[in-house]
C-alpha cells in the first residue's frame, strides 16, 4: 500500500515541498486525474513549474525526496 510511503515523504518534504493528495473518486478529484492523464492508481507526481517525474504503481520514497529537493 502507498499511504505509508506518501506519509513518510510527507514527513521529509514538510518544510521544502507541499504534498497534495487527490481522491481520483470524487469528481473534482476525477476530473484532476483526466486533466493531468492520471491512468493507474497509485500515481505520485512532483511538479516544479512542469512535470519532474511521475510513478505509477509502486512508489520508491528516495527517488520522489530526490526530484523534489532542489
Amino acid at each position: 500500500m502507498a499511504k505509508p510511503v506518501v506519509d513518510g515523504i510527507e514527513r521529509d518534504l514538510q518544510d521544502q515541498a507541499p504534498v497534495l493528495r487527490i481522491n481520483v473518486r470524487d469528481a473534482a478529484g476525477s476530473q484532476l486525474a483526466m486533466r493531468f492523464g492520471v491512468r493507474g492508481v497509485p500515481t505520485l507526481v512532483v511538479w516544479q513549474g512542469e512535470e519532474a517525474l511521475r510513478l505509477v504503481g509502486r512508489i520508491d520514497k528516495q527517488t520522489v525526496v530526490q526530484a523534489a529537493t532542489p
